[in-house]
C-alpha cells in the first residue's frame, strides 16, 4: 500500500495557526501590541527558544519551531502582502494631497538618516558599498509597527501622525530604488560601473513601465467583468492571482517579487475596487504578516545578547538616537512643536521589517559579510521589541517638552471620506445627489455594488468605488468617521436597513439620510437609527400636486410654498408618529 506523503510544513503551520488563535488575541486583550506579540512568540517558540530544547524532549517538537527555514517560506508570502497593502495606501491623490511631507519631509529623513547610519557602519570597517545598504536601508522604518502604534494612540488625525504617515509612504517607496541599487552594487565597482549602472537602470524601470501599462489595461476590465457575479470566492481569487501574478512576472525579469506586489497595490489603489480588495485581503495580510514577523523574532538569539552585552545594546540605542535626530529635525522644519518632533522621531526610531529582506540580498550578493548581516538583523529584531516603549517614552517626554504650548493648526487630513458626504447607492436618486452637490462645491464619495453604474461613473470622472456601504469594514477603511454625513439612496429595503444597522453600530454619532419604499419601511429605519428617513412615495405625490396647481394657474412662489408646508408636515407627523412608538 502506497504510503500517504504529509503535508509540508504541517507542524509549522498547525503551530502557528494556535499561536495566531490563541495566544496573540489573548496578548492583544492585554493591551499587548499584536506584532510585539508575534515577535516574542517567535523568540519564545523558535529555535533559539523552547526549539534548542527539541533534541532532550521530542515532546518539543510540536510545540517549537525547530527549523526557521520551515517557516521562511511561509514568511515570505507575508512581505508579499505587506507590499500589496502599502501599494494600495499609496494612490495618486494620497501622494499628491500630502506631496509637501512625502517628497520634501520624506526625502529629507531617508538621506539624513542614511547619511548618519552609513558613516557609522563606515568607521566600523564596513565597505564602502555595504555600508551604503545599511545606510539607506536601517533609514527606513516598520510600517508595520509603526501605524497600529499610532492607531492605539489616536494619532493618525494628528499633525505628526500626518506628517509620521507621509514619511512612512515616501520610505515605501524607497524600497524600490534601494533594490535596484543592490543589483548595480553587486556588479562590483570597476572601469564598466557607468554602463552597468545604466543598463540595469534602463532593465529594471523598463520592466515595471512594461508591466504597469498591462496591468493598468487588464485588471480593472478582469475585475469589472468577473465581479458582476458578486460572489466573494471570485474576488478573492482575482485579488490573489493579481498579487502574487505580478510578484511572479517582476521575478522573472530579475527584480524582486516584493516590487511586483507593490506594483499590483498600485494598480489597484486607482480603481474603483480599491476598498473591497483591502477588506478581502485584510485576514491573509494579518495572518502572514504575523508569520513574518514571528520568523523576524526567531532570529533573535537571547544569548546573543548576552555574548555582546553592550554592544548590541548600545547599537540599538545608537539606531534610535540617530533616526530620532534625523527626523526630529525634519518635523521641527516642517513646523512641528519640539514635543511632536521628539515623539515621532522616537515613534519611528526602529529599523525596518524590509532590513529583513535588503540585508538577506546583500550578504547573497557579498555586498555584506555574514557575521555583519546577522549581527544587524539581531539589532533590527531588538529595535522592534523596544518599539512600544520607545513610543509610550516619546509620548511622555514630548508632553513635558510641549507643556503649556499651543498646538499647532491641523494639516489636511489624507481620510479619503474626511469632510465629505458619503453616497450609498448610485443609481438615479445618488447621481442626483450627486449633481446637486457638485453644483454647490460639497466634496463627496459614493459606494455602489453595481460594477456597470460604477465603471460609469468613473468614466465620467465621478469618486465612485465598488462596494456595500452595509460594511462595517469598508466604511473603516474610507474612513467615514471624518465624513459630514451618509445617504443612503439605495431601492432595495433590506439592504438600506443593514446599512443603517451597520453604520450605527460603527458610528453612532454620524448623521444617516435615508430613502425608503413606505411608512412601514421608514419606521423601520427610524428604529435601526437613521437620523431622517423620507419616503420617495411622498415626493412623487408632492411634484405630481406641484404640476397639477401649476396647470390650474396657482402661482410658482405660492406653488413651492404649499408643497414645502405639506412635505413639512408629512414629515413630522411621520416622524412624530415614530418616536412616539
Amino acid at each position: 500500500m502506497e504510503e500517504h506523503q504529509a503535508i509540508p510544513y504541517l507542524g509549522e503551520i498547525l503551530l502557528f495557526l494556535a499561536l495566531a488563535g490563541m495566544l496573540v488575541p489573548l496578548l492583544q486583550r492585554l493591551r499587548f501590541n499584536p506584532v510585539l506579540g508575534f515577535l516574542v512568540a517567535g523568540v519564545v517558540f523558535g529555535p533559539h527558544g523552547l526549539g534548542s530544547w527539541a533534541g532532550d524532549w521530542p515532546v518539543l517538537q510540536w510545540l517549537s519551531f525547530s527549523n526557521p527555514d520551515e517557516a521562511d517560506v511561509l514568511a515570505e508570502l507575508g512581505i508579499l502582502f505587506l507590499m500589496f497593502m502599502i501599494g494600495l495606501e499609496l494612490s495618486a491623490e494620497r501622494l499628491w494631497s500630502l506631496r509637501r511631507w512625502v517628497f520634501g519631509g520624506g526625502t529629507a529623513q531617508v538621506l539624513l538618516g542614511a547619511a548618519g547610519i552609513g558613516a557609522c557602519a563606515y568607521a566600523f570597517g564596513n565597505a564602502p558599498a555595504g555600508a551604503l545598504v545599511l545606510g539607506l536601508v536601517l533609514s527606513l522604518s516598520s510600517t508595520a509597527m509603526v501605524m497600529p502604534l499610532m492607531e492605539e494612540a489616536r494619532l493618525l488625525a494628528t499633525p505628526m501622525g500626518q506628517a509620521v504617515f507621509s514619511v512612512l509612504m515616501l520610505q515605501d517607496l524607497a524600497v524600490v530604488p534601494i533594490m535596484i541599487l543592490i543589483g548595480v552594487l553587486s556588479g562590483g565597482v570597476g572601469d564598466g560601473l557607468g554602463s552597468l549602472v545604466l543598463w540595469t537602470l534602463l532593465k529594471s524601470v523598463g520592466a515595471i513601465v512594461l508591466i504597469y501599462l498591462l496591468g493598468r489595461r487588464l485588471i480593472r476590465p478582469t475585475f469589472a467583468y468577473f465581479v458582476r457575479q458578486r460572489q466573494p470566492d471570485v474576488f478573492m481569487a482575482l485579488t490573489l492571482l493579481s498579487t502574487l501574478g505580478i510578484a511572479a512576472l517582476t521575478a522573472k525579469a530579475g527584480l524582486s517579487p516584493a516590487l511586483g506586489a507593490l506594483l499590483a497595490g498600485l494598480l489597484l489603489a486607482e480603481t474603483e475596487f480599491r476598498h473591497e480588495v483591502e477588506i478581502t485581503i485584510e485576514p491573509f495580510k494579518g495572518l502572514l504578516m504575523g508569520l513574518f514577523f514571528m520568523s523576524v523574532g526567531m532570529e533573535i538569539d537571547l544569548r546573543a545578547v548576552l555574548a555582546a552585552p553592550l554592544l548590541l545594546p548600545l547599537s540599538v540605542l545608537g539606531l534610535f538616537l540617530i533616526k530620532t535626530l534625523a527626523l526630529g529635525s525634519v518635523l521641527k522644519l516642517g513646523g512641528l512643536s519640539w514635543g511632536r518632533a521628539l515623539h515621532g522621531g522616537l515613534l519611528m526610531g526602529q529599523g525596518g521589517e524590509f532590513a529583513f529582506v535588503v540585508v538577506a540580498e546583500a550578504v547573497t550578493r557579498h555586498l555584506l559579510p555574514e557575521p555583519t548581516g546577522k549581527f544587524m538583523l539581531l539589532v533590527v529584531g531588538l529595535s522592534l521589541l523596544v518599539s512600544p516603549l520607545m513610543a509610550r517614552l516619546g509620548m511622555k517626554l514630548g508632553a513635558r517638552l510641549d507643556a503649556g504650548q499651543q498646538a499647532p493648526a491641523d494639516m489636511p487630513s489624507v481620510a479619503d471620506a474626511a469632510g465629505c458626504v458619503i453616497i450609498a447607492g448610485f443609481g438615479r436618486v445618488g447621481q442626483m445627489l450627486a449633481q446637486l452637490l457638485e453644483r454647490q462645491g460639497i466634496a463627496y464619495i459614493a459606494f455602489e455594488s453595481n460594477p456597470q453604474l460604477v465603471a460609469t461613473a468613473r468614466a465620467a470622472g465621478r469618486p465612485v468605488y465598488f462596494g456595500d456601504a452595509g460594511r462595517a469594514a469598508l466604511l473603516h477603511k474610507a474612513h467615514v468617521d471624518g465624513a459630514r454625513a451618509i445617504v443612503l439612496t439605495m431601492d432595495h429595503p433590506g439592504a438600506a436597513l443593514n446599512a443603517v444597522r451597520g453604520i450605527r453600530a460603527s458610528y453612532p454619532h454620524l448623521p444617516v439620510f435615508a430613502r425608503c419604499r413606505d411608512e412601514r419601511h421608514a419606521r423601520l429605519l427610524h428604529e435601526a437609527g437613521a437620523t431622517l428617513v423620507v419616503p420617495e412615495t411622498l415626493e412623487s405625490s408632492l411634484q405630481l400636486s406641484a404640476h397639477v396647481l401649476r396647470m390650474l394657474g396657482v402661482p410658482d412662489s405660492s406653488t413651492e410654498h404649499m408643497i414645502d408646508l405639506e412635505r413639512e408636515r408629512h414629515l413630522d407627523r411621520l416622524h412624530g408618529a415614530m418616536e412616539a412608538r
